[in-house]
Order: C-alpha cells, then sequence, then structure tokens
C-alpha cells in the first residue's frame, strides 16, 4: 500500500468512525456544555439511566455472531398470524385498491407537485 491509499484509508476512517477530540469540543462549545457527561446529564432524566457497566460478554466474530442468532431464531416457533381477522375475504372496489391502497402518494413522502 503506498502513502497516497494509505491516508485515503485514514481519511475514510476518520470520516466514519466519529468525531475528533476536537471536533466534539467545538460542538460542546457551541451548546454551551462543559463536557459530554454534562450534555449527558442535562438531557437525559435521571429516572432512565443507566448507571452501572455492561456486561457485553467476549466478542465475536460475524460468522459467529450469525450461527447464535440462527440458533436462537431455530428456536422461534410459527403460530397463526391474528393480524387483520375480522377483515377477510371482504371485498375492496378496484377503483380504492389502485387509488388508494397502491398508491405510493399515500404512503410515501413523494409528492410530485414539489
Amino acid at each position: 500500500m503506498e502513502v497516497n491509499d494509505e491516508r485515503k484509508v485514514m481519511d475514510f476512517a476518520d470520516r466514519h468512525i466519529g468525531p475528533r477530540s476536537e471536533d466534539i469540543q467545538v460542538m460542546l462549545t457551541a451548546i454551551g456544555a462543559e463536557s459530554l457527561e454534562a450534555l449527558i446529564d442535562q438531557t437525559v432524566p435521571e429516572g432512565i439511566r443507566f448507571r452501572g457497566t455492561m456486561d457485553w460478554g467476549p466478542a465475536l466474530s460475524e460468522g459467529a455472531l450469525l450461527n447464535q442468532l440462527s440458533e436462537i431464531a431455530a428456536k422461534n416457533r410459527p403460530f397463526r398470524s391474528f393480524i387483520g381477522m375480522g377483515y377477510a375475504d371482504c371485498f375492496t372496489p378496484p377503483v380504492i385498491q389502485r387509488n388508494i391502497l397502491e398508491n405510493p402518494g399515500w404512503s410515501t413522502q413523494y409528492t410530485p407537485n414539489q
């Protein structure tokens, strides 16, 4: 790897791993907080804060994690879905289905006349 390539990799990591300590200080100064802890004290109510330490266990590789999640998912048992019960076999007029239920303008942020 050439020096240029290494610098590109470093730049990419710097951009995507989070703010640098200088950036954090600039942001804290802009909002008037002394530290990140002080900011959290001002914004997160004490009643919902967790002050203990998290016991995450050892880190797993992606493959090991996928295997563990597959084992957990294999314990699921499919049951009958009761979502929509009472509405089964109802007649939806095509004009309603086409213009309301299937119209993405009702379910997306897109509006054609913006």
